[in-house]
């Protein structure tokens, strides 16, 4: 994604989306995706030396760049590569957006990356307990049609002893046990 924005009618500079953007951040680990970029000239090769800040922001969903906070700025490598390291989220879940500028010889382009925060889903004793319950519940059930098919009945030459006749079997009135069959 080339996203080529400036003050001029049109920039001899241009910044590239590289890593980071779409990323979901996790609060809980206090982990964030380091936004990554590409600064090209006008040509699009690579702008070694460029300078580019990472903004972040100050209110709602955001993070810190570690002892830098809000804003960090680094310049280009040999490749035109910047990367806004030690991204840390804050406490609050939602989407917001990284301004990103970079600038070289006089002309300056925009980007943003848009990231979010989230507290990822974790599993309790409570949700545990009722999965154990399900399973419980499932072979209760699946014991109680077992000892069903297993009770006493004549299935021999259409005779039946007074029970419902389907194709899955008999089923005799009467009262269950539970138990091994007989």
């Amino acid at each position: 994604m080339l996203a080529i924005a400036s003050a001029h009618a049109q920039s001899a500079i241009g910044i590239k989306v590289v890593q980071g953007d779409g990323a979901i951040n996790s609060i809980r680990m206090k982990r964030g995706h380091d936004p990554v970029v590409q600064v090209l000239d006008a040509t699009g090769e690579p702008l070694r030396n460029a300078t580019v800040s990472f903004l972040l922001p100050a209110t709602g969903a955001s993070g810190t760049f570690g002892a830098s906070g809000l804003s960090l700025t680094v310049q280009t490598d040999d490749r035109g590569m910047a990367t806004g390291r030690g991204l840390i989220p804050n406490a609050i879940e939602g989407p917001f957006k990284i301004r990103v500028t970079a600038s070289a010889h006089g002309d300056s382009a925009t980007a943003t990356i848009a990231q979010t925060n989230a507290e990822p889903v974790v599993k309790t004793a409570h949700s545990k307990w009722l999965v154990i319950a399900a399973v419980v519940g499932g072979a209760a059930v699946g014991g109680a049609v077992l000892a069903a098919k297993g009770g006493k009945s004549d299935t021999t030459a259409g005779g039946t002893t007074g029970g419902v006749t389907s194709s899955a079997g008999t089923i005799v009135p009467g009262t269950p046990s539970f138990g091994p069959p007989r």
